[in-house]
């Protein structure tokens, strides 16, 4: 007599799933983005200078993911190509980082329903636009869910309590010092006891200013400048 197959109900599954993402991406380094008066922040825990959590998309929109990298990197390729195509086919002016997002939200949807093992990422797509009011962020969470943000938003393992700091000291039309500042110093406040400094952070701005590219990676001594509060 051959045994009972194991029975797991789908929603017993699905919560085992949704647990050990979220248990993945709680291990990993977090990362914050600020909307301020030039365009929009992205700070991240980030000691490596190779393998960035960090990137560009497309003219104004840019890239941003907490978790596993070899995970949160295909998906950065598969935006860029997107854009690429989108741009290519239609306008540049058609490439929108909402696009992008809902194109990340079904890709991993399906991988979380269908797949054993969900992917352990989330990920942010951000777009500058002319003004402030039309700044654009969104999240996309390990199941396929789709967040639209404002102000300021925090992913990672410490994804909470980043948010209180963040909320608590976030005012619109911040300059770009004070925004990269109020990243660091919210990064910094949530493990006290671990020092954070310029040297461990990747920062990188869309700059509404910035002639169609918009994007612009910050170097570390430009990053130390900034939180010494020399660029007053």
């Amino acid at each position: 007599m051959s045994p009972m197959p194991y029975y797991v109900s789908p929603e017993q599954l699905m919560r085992d799933k949704a647990d050990y993402a979220r248990k993945g991406i709680s291990r990993g380094k977090s990362m914050l983005a600020v909307e301020c008066a030039p365009g929009i922040v992205m700070v991240a825990e980030n000691p490596s200078t190779l393998l960035n959590k960090i990137s560009e998309v497309y003219d104004r929109i840019a890239f941003g993911a907490v978790g596993k990298y070899n995970e949160f990197e295909s998906f950065r390729k598969a935006g860029v190509r997107l854009a690429d195509m989108t741009g290519f086919a239609y306008g540049r002016e058609d490439v929108t980082a909402k696009a992008v997002a809902n194109a990340f939200a079904n890709a991993l949807g399906t991988i979380f329903t269908e797949q054993m093992k969900p992917y352990e990422i989330e990920i942010l797509v951000a777009q500058v636009g002319e003004r402030p009011e039309d700044d654009e962020m969104y999240r996309v969470l390990y199941d396929g869910s789709l967040q639209e943000e404002q102000g300021v938003v925090a992913m990672g393992g410490h994804a909470e309590a980043l948010m209180s700091a963040l909320a608590s000291a976030y005012q619109p039309g911040l300059d770009l010092d004070s925004a990269v500042r109020l990243g660091a110093t919210a990064l910094a406040n949530v493990e006290p006891d671990r020092p954070i400094g310029a040297e461990s952070l990747e920062v990188a701005v869309l700059d509404r200013e910035r002639p169609r590219r918009a994007f612009r990676r910050f170097t570390n001594e430009e990053i130390a400048t900034i939180l010494r509060g020399d660029g007053e």
